[in-house]
């Protein structure tokens, strides 16, 4: 059997400990070629041990020396590389055959790129690239062959019950419309007056998830639905009015499409993302994932909820962005990151993080962003205007 070689972008993060936790299942299928891990050397030194892989990349020299050191003590023969170049060429490798991205935020979109250029099957878990970069990123990989495959629970579930010919065109398939379930986040019941007053360690305890700080604060204020939304315009060429979001808190169905007959056709499951991946890595068969069993006995109910714009209004933000389109999208994702990080650190509030998204559309964006040089410049203005309004929201 011919094994799949795969670069994992993320490899120390929730979605690429998942990843090698469904590859560790099956090694007569998959070889890791390289792990990037950014600054987390002890857990990426335990996984180059475990796994063997050629290469591993980390964020600079001095956290390179680190992983050296710690792989020379295990006599680990992995060859340690450090920067954006680097996660650039173990993207693009001749040897890889599929390319997990995983890394969170803009900071992903170089090497996804690099990816989609050299026609890689890519294991999309990284939304960022597609918001930041949806025109961009489909058409480099329309012109060089490379397969997109959705990571991201939602776009998974929405993959999964498209027609196996879907062709980029809802009306010649009978679809009137493509909908998100989103679990509505830790604060979907929580009085709007106490908003100010929560902190960063009630925002990342997410109910049904498992997800890194980032995401978990994203899926609080809803902004990572809107982002869900830019990234299904992309991947299943949807226009904007014909995608819904609705709150679905169980996170049982993970998303559904609506068809013209009256059927609506959804995906259900577990809320644990070995599924997805495995789905994704395993295609065209079934493999096993790790994840459990759904118990339907065990359900008490699945209720479902329309999203109130007053309690998210990061969701609003996301819709109107992917509406005006241009650099807006770019923008969006650019002041969210910044204010996300700003709040976090404990500079600002939960809802001040709308606050600086919204100053920072209003400042205005650039249209036909279509390179990365100028990709990259909007998002580094953007930070720039971000972390502007964070200082005045400090004092």
């Amino acid at each position: 059997m011919t094994q799949q070689v795969l670069t994992i972008l993320g490899s120390t993060g929730s979605i690429g400990e998942s990843t090698l936790d469904v590859v560790s299942r099956h090694p007569e299928k998959f070889r890791i070629f390289a792990l990037a891990g950014h600054k987390q050397v002890q857990k990426l030194a335990a996984q180059c041990e475990r796994f063997n892989p050629q290469f591993a990349v980390v964020a600079d020299a001095e956290h390179a020396a680190a992983l050296e050191q710690l792989l020379e003590s295990a006599r680990c023969r992995t060859e340690v590389l450090y920067g954006a170049q680097a996660l650039i060429d173990v993207a693009s490798a001749d040897e890889v055959g599929g390319v997990m991205a995983a890394i969170v935020g803009a900071a992903g979109l170089p090497s996804a790129l690099a990816a989609a250029a050299r026609g890689k099957t890519i294991y999309l878990a990284n939304k960022e690239t597609l918001v930041v970069s949806g025109a961009l990123f489909m058409e480099t990989a329309r012109a060089s062959g490379a397969k997109i495959l959705p990571v991201d629970s939602e776009h998974n579930a929405i993959y999964q019950v498209l027609p196996q010919d879907y062709s980029g065109r809802l009306n010649a398939h009978g679809i009137e419309s493509i909908i998100l379930t989103a679990s509505g986040g830790p604060f979907l019941d929580t009085d709007l007056a106490a908003f100010d007053r929560i902190t960063p360690a009630q925002a990342v305890k997410h109910p049904n998830w498992a997800m890194g700080q980032k995401i978990s604060v994203d899926s609080a204020t809803m902004m990572n639905k809107g982002l869900e939304l830019i990234e299904a315009h992309w991947l299943f060429n949807c226009p904007p009015e014909k995608l819904e979001v609705v709150v679905h808190p169980q996170s049982v169905i993970h998303s559904m499409v609506r068809y013209r007959d009256g059927s609506v056709l959804a995906q259900m499951g577990n809320p644990d993302m070995r599924t997805p991946i495995a789905y994704c890595l395993g295609l065209p068969e079934r493999i096993e994932s790790g994840a459990g069993a759904l118990d339907f006995g065990a359900l008490s109910a699945l209720t479902f909820r329309k999203p109130d714009f007053a309690r998210f209004p990061c969701l609003k933000l996301a819709y109107d962005a992917m509406h005006a389109g241009g650099g807006a999208p770019c923008v969006l994702n650019a002041a969210n990151e910044e204010a996300v990080a700003a709040f976090l650190a404990g500079k600002i509030r939960f809802t001040d993080i709308a606050r600086v998204v919204s100053h920072c559309l209003e400042q205005g964006f650039s249209d036909g962003l279509n390179d990365v040089g100028s990709l990259l410049a909007q998002d580094a203005q953007t930070r720039a205007q971000a972390q502007n309004g964070i200082a005045a929201l400090a004092r």
